[in-house]
Parts: C-alpha cells; structure tokens; sequence
C-alpha cells in the first residue's frame, strides 16, 4: 500500500486505518475528474455517479467503460450512473466533482448535505476542488465536522497523490475515514494547508503562466517551450502542452484562485472557444 502522509511529510500512524473499506462511494458530477474517479473506485466498491443530463449520463457511462479497461482491476458494472440525485443518498462517502466555481459547488454541497441529513447516516462529504477554500464549502455543506478536501488530479487512474485538505472543524473520524478511502484507491494522501491552491496548483501555476508570457515574450513557439523542459529539465510533458491538459478556462480560473494574472496570450485563446485539448484546440491544433 502507499504511503499516507502528514502536512509534515511523516506518515500518518496507521492503526486505525487497517480495517477493511466499507464505504460505498457516491459521485456528483460528470467530468473527467467524477469519471476517472469511478474507474478507480470501481476496482474496490460500489460506486453510484449522478450527472445532471441523460446526455451526461450517456457521454460518462461511456468514458467509464472505456477507461475502465485500462485500468487494472476496475469494474465498469460496480458504477451506477444515475440522474436522479436521490440515488446518492445510500453512499457513504459522497464526494462533489462538478466544475470548479464557489457557486456552483457551494450549492451541491448543500443539496447533498441535505441528502445526507434525510438519509439519518453519518454521510462522508466531500470536494474535488483544486483551488477554492475548502473551510467555506465546508459551510456550505451543513455538515462541517463531516466534511474534507479531496484534490484528485488528472488523469486520476494514472496520477498517485491525493491532497488531503480538512477545515479546522473536521472530526477524527472524518479524517480517518478519507485517509483510508485513500488507501483503498491506491493513492499516497498528503494532508495539506488550507490555502489558496493548496501545494501543487501554488507552486506549479506561476511557472505556467511565466512560460506562456515568456514565449510571448521570445516569440519562441509552443513546441520549442516544451522541448526544452521536457529534454532539459526532465519533466514528462511541457508547460504550455500541461495548460492544454488541463483546459485554459480551468487553468485561468486556478490561476485566478491564487492571484495570478491571466497571460494575454491565453486570455486572447479562450475568448475564442480555444480551451485546450478537450475542444480539440488550444495553443496547439489537435484536430
């Protein structure tokens, strides 16, 4: 099993989390972050993933079985999607996946926490924010002792951290519980600052956005960017390729969450629709 961490970077005592999973999981939302997250669950627990169309439903059912014949273990027939919310209601960990704007996760939160109190359980609730101030959704949700920050990242069958973020009114439980969900999906947990961005969004975006305003500034191309910091500083994939990745809006509303300023470049790309990879255009053409 993979190691869970503490903010410290010592391992969490481990006692209590030995016990076997029981938890079901329960997923709002129909993105790639709530569709790579059922692949993975799948491989251990049921899984029950609401989306809020039956064009939704349709297009995450297939992402699900597709991915999950890529990845070892999962079982696209343990997640159930739904789009009646109330099918979440016997989940045991209800984690909210939708995009990423204090509004709108601020309303889910509630509409589950509200789910969660009609059930009578002690319902686990959750966020995949990457950004936003988990302590605020905490209070959103009506539930803050019940609630945690759990920042997956993308593609999250490939990707093995998961920041663990708890407002100050978590209980123990609470954070046992997610550190074991953690484990259950094979992830390493590191449990991280309520801040703005956490640690790997903080610390990677200002060198994202500084290399699209310095190719601006160059007048170096995208793939000569990426070159050199794939070949000469050994990272798998370019900064300018990673915003792609990621979605520029996504990217802009990240960088926005930490005070960064838009570089114009990007700005300029998606004012025309040109999001990245997931519209087939970004700073590069994948059609």
């Amino acid at each position: 099993m993979p190691p869970r961490l503490s903010g410290s970077g010592v391992p969490f005592n481990t006692t209590e989390l030995d016990k076997e999973l029981t938890e079901t999981l329960g997923i709002a939302g129909s993105g790639t972050i709530a569709s790579g997250l059922a692949i993975v669950g799948s491989a251990t627990t049921d899984v029950v993933l609401w989306a809020r169309s039956d064009d939704s439903a349709a297009r995450v059912r297939a992402a699900v079985d597709k991915g999950a014949t890529r990845f070892e273990g999962a079982d696209a027939a343990r997640v159930a999607v739904v789009t009646d919310i109330d099918e979440l209601k016997n989940s045991s960990y209800l984690v909210e996946a939708i995009i990423e704007d204090h509004d709108d996760k601020a309303k889910m939160l509630s509409d589950l926490g509200e789910l969660s109190a009609h059930a009578g359980n002690d319902t686990i609730l959750a966020t995949t924010t990457s950004s936003l101030s988990v302590t605020e959704l905490a209070k959103a949700c009506g539930h803050p002792e019940r609630f945690a920050g759990l920042h997956v990242f993308n593609p999250v069958p490939r990707m093995a951290l998961i920041e663990l973020v708890f407002p100050e009114s978590a209980s123990e439980e609470t954070k046992t519980r997610s550190l074991a969900l953690c484990e259950q999906l094979g992830k390493t947990a590191v449990e991280v600052p309520d801040t703005p961005g956490f640690v790997v969004n903080r610390l990677l975006f200002p060198y994202l956005f500084d290399a699209v305003n310095f190719m601006a500034e160059s007048g170096l191309e995208p793939k000569a960017i990426d070159e050199c910091m794939t070949l000469g500083a050994g990272l798998p994939m370019g900064p300018i390729a990673l915003l792609d990745f990621v979605g520029l809006d996504v990217s802009a509303a990240i960088g926005e969450s930490i005070g960064l300023q838009t570089p114009e470049k990007m700005a300029s790309l998606i004012s025309e629709g040109a999001l990245g990879r997931k519209v087939k255009r970004g700073f590069y053409d994948y059609a």
